[in-house]
């Protein structure tokens, strides 16, 4: 169903049928920029430092380099096709059924898991803090006890029930949410540098990098200074609830990326310099070690601005729950586009009266309980979701030089200058990051796809969905020895288990760039057809009609 106008072709258009489309732009950017303030401003800058020293503000930069490549790919898809749960959707569309199905399914991995880790950030807070929450977690190991476990629940219920109430409620509670939460870290930062800053810290402990290049590289993923500064997409993700998607994704998405990282990088210098003198001795992972349970407030307390602390106590609760409320959204969102392709069973496209997919909601808020068992503590599943992010990520640079290559003349509402440059450059970028994690935790990201493949596989053997998947074996040629090949160059790398490693550091990256190039290149080199691209947007277009004209109430009896 392509449309044309004055300058060429217009973007196909994939209308989300049963979802309302009343969200502008303020609430696309505070849905991005609220997912990304979230627990990771609360412990980012003093795991930094443990892993980094001083240097982190490097890690901070390069991250936020790194992002905002991957948030401008994003951008100018995000505008090009407008459709709930974007982010999963993209490569089905520009490889076809096989490639759809593991990136979707990296993408709601990733989404499902965001909510536990907030939820576990402010029980954490929570009970070091609050007297009735006392003994919600262990003070030596950080996991939640048994009545931590209670309370996680019920703060997931709480935040299905506030998702229930609508997309458009939805956004007004997130946006008050985002208010607070961008206010505090910027007031935190004001007060921090005019009442407790000490230039001189950062020479201090053992050197400004103690474990040099290969420590500020590391501590993008292991630090949690990725996983901060994920969120982005989540102006995509709501595409297909935007009221103007085509004006408001592309700047929702590149100012909500603009956003965090001013935060976070301001907040890594006067956490740094607020720390007392006496605080001051022996290596930095030593000086850290001091501020684990509550960075922060812990500096504020110890430089005798308690008044301080307590605003930060209040909004460890307030930022990790702003950011798993909207997560909540954004996976019931991922499983609904899933469901649309044909990759999950039917019910998750069930939506309420309020245009609420509401089985999507509640698969998220089982699935997101059932995480607490296995990961039950921040740290625990922050690595895993950092990989899961960034594989999810890599699609778009790969669908991005696809449509580049197949719809050349194509409408775009925001094109990225220089994006035959960016898009391999952003997938260079992003499997560097997969690699920078580490074995320990890409080997149980792989099990996780297993797992996923098991579910997607499932999902067809018992017929629970009906929708025709189209799998393009051929334009998804490239996906196991992607999927492979990296996993290899992790394993024989500087990153791997071995002692010693036939990749050494340095050269790991050259290794990387060359093989990400290569299946860069491979990739939009077979992917769908021009008429095979739109024949699946048609198809997609037509099914939701369908469903549309279904969901329509009959005349009242």
């Amino acid at each position: 169903m392509s449309t044309t106008r004055a300058g060429g072709p217009a973007a196909t258009k994939v209308p989300d049928t049963g979802l309302k489309r009343n969200i502008g732009f303020i609430g696309l950017m505070w849905a991005s920029a609220g997912s990304i303030i979230g627990s990771g401003w609360l412990y980012g800058a003093d795991k930094g430092i443990i892993q980094a020293g001083p240097a982190a503000i490097f890690s901070w930069i390069i991250g936020g380099a790194a992002i905002l490549v991957l948030a401008l790919v994003h951008a100018e898809l995000g505008g090009l096709y407008p459709i709930a749960g974007g982010t999963a959707r993209f490569p089905h569309l520009a490889f076809g059924g096989v490639a759809g199905a593991s990136f979707g399914w990296f993408s709601w991995l990733q989404a499902v898991t965001v909510s536990p880790i907030e939820v576990s950030a402010m029980i954490g807070y929570l009970s070091s803090y609050v007297p009735f929450a006392k003994g919600w977690l262990d003070d030596k190991t950080g996991v939640l006890t048994a009545p931590g476990l209670v309370a996680a629940v019920v703060i997931m219920i709480v935040f299905v029930a506030i998702n229930f109430l609508s997309v458009k409620a939805l956004a007004n509670t997130n946006s008050a949410a985002t208010w607070w939460k961008i206010g505090v870290p910027v007031f935190a930062i004001l007060v921090l540098a005019l009442f407790s800053f000490h230039g001189s810290n950062f020479g201090g402990g053992d050197g400004f990098a103690p474990q040099g290049l290969k420590g500020v590289l590391a501590a993008m993923p292991n630090a949690g200074i990725i996983f901060a500064l994920l969120g982005f997409e989540q102006a995509d993700q709501l595409a297909g609830e935007s009221a103007n998607p085509r004006r408001d994704i592309p700047r929702a998405v590149i100012g909500s990326v603009v956003i965090g990282l001013v935060i976070y990088l301001a907040l890594q210098i006067v956490f740094i310099a607020a720390i007392p003198t006496s605080k001051m001795s022996g290596s930095w992972a030593h000086i850290g070690a001091q501020f684990l349970t509550g960075p922060f407030a812990l500096v504020a307390t110890a430089a005798g601005l308690a008044w301080l602390a307590a605003i930060l106590y209040i909004d460890a609760v307030i930022s990790p729950g702003g950011t798993g409320l909207i997560y909540f959204t954004a996976t019931s969102r991922v499983s609904y586009g899933l469901s649309k392709n044909g990759y999950f069973p039917r019910i998750f496209e069930a939506v309420t009266n309020r245009g609420v997919p509401w089985f999507g909601l509640i698969a998220a808020w089982f699935i997101g309980c059932l995480c607490f068992l296995p990961f039950p503590s921040w740290q625990s599943l922050v690595g895993l979701i950092t990989s899961a992010s960034v594989l999810m990520y890599a699609g778009a640079p790969l669908a991005f030089g696809a449509f580049r290559k197949r719809l050349p003349d194509v409408e775009r509402p925001y094109k990225l200058p220089g994006g035959q440059v960016l898009a391999p450059i952003a997938f260079i970028v992003a499997n560097l990051i997969i690699m920078w994690t580490g074995w320990t935790t890409d080997w149980q990201l792989g099990v996780a796809i297993i797992l996923g493949y098991v579910v997607i596989v499932l999902n067809r053997v018992l017929r629970l969905n009906s929708t025709p998947i189209h799998l393009d074996w051929k334009a998804a040629q490239w996906l196991p020895v992607y999927l492979i090949g990296l996993g290899l160059i992790v394993l024989f790398s500087d990153w791997g288990p071995l002692k010693n490693p036939p990749i050494t550091f340095g050269w790991d990256i050259l290794v990387v760039a060359v093989f990400s190039l290569g299946i860069y290149y491979w990739a939009i080199n077979v992917a769908v057809s021009r008429e095979e691209i739109e024949r699946i947007t048609e198809e997609t277009a037509v099914r939701m009609e369908e469903d549309e004209l279904m969901s329509e109430p009959g005349p009242a009896h």
